[in-house]
């Protein structure tokens, strides 16, 4: 495992929002696939159930408020969250990408909570959450083709030495750093705002780390709390 990949949390990101606070989750030894049983286990039962907390629709609320607080619309671009929970009211299932993503996006539903997920071995340095200096750019893709899009100044982003990896807080990853199949060290963020329970963020961490294990039993987990207070070791 990658000992120096340790994500920060910039102090205006705390100016913006104190109630912030994520977990951090660095997996090596993943074994990944296209489909995996536990991942379409889990999918369905979301898809059947994704029995949301009472907390959930304000937690949401919550972030399209965090979204609002820097020039974002929520409306027209919602956090991760809330973005796949309006594709499973849409289409009823949840997008099939490959076993570990589909992980995560079935326990972002469930627990109503961004989560990302990024590839170690693709990263520059350490991830950063940040508003962004408005010289930084984002690579993703145009009319299916390569494309380096502008960020403008005061957006809140997850960065590294390379540019931005993921726009807007948690709205849209960049290419270079999502995970593939081929992916076998791998870092999840779980972005939690009040009123979500630290005991719920760390129940949906759990829930994350017993899964990939059971995706990959021989893989090694580590994860750490993200707060004013600094990382923390998470047991």
């Amino acid at each position: 495992m990658a000992p120096s990949f340790t994500p920060t949390v910039g102090p205006e990101i705390f100016a913006l929002r104190p109630d912030y606070c994520a977990l951090s989750v660095v997996a090596d030894g993943v074994r990944n696939a296209a489909r995996a049983p536990v991942a379409e286990r889990l999918s369905a039962a979301v898809c059947a159930d994704p029995s949301p907390a009472a907390w959930a629709d304000a937690h949401l609320e919550a972030w399209r408020a965090a979204y609002r607080g820097f020039g974002a619309k929520p409306q027209r671009t919602p956090c991760s969250a809330e973005a796949l929970r309006n594709r499973l009211h849409s289409d009823g299932r949840l997008p099939a990408i490959n076993a570990a993503v589909d992980l995560y996006n079935a326990l972002s539903v469930r627990f109503a909570l961004p989560i990302g997920g990024e590839n170690v071995e693709a990263y520059a340095g350490n991830p950063r959450l940040v508003r962004a200096c408005g010289q930084e750019l984002f690579d993703t893709t145009k009319d299916g083709a390569p494309y380096a899009e502008s960020v403008p100044a005061g957006e809140v982003v997850w960065l590294d030495d390379r540019g931005v990896t993921c726009r807007r807080w948690n709205w849209r990853q960049g290419v270079r750093t999502r995970i593939e199949e081929s992916t076998t060290r791998m870092w999840f963020v779980l972005e939690r705002l009040e009123p979500m329970p630290i005991a719920a963020l760390r129940d949906a961490g759990r829930a994350l780390i017993a899964t990939l294990l059971e995706l990959s039993p021989a893989a090694t987990v580590s994860s750490c709390l993200l707060d004013q207070a600094g990382a923390t070791s998470d047991p």
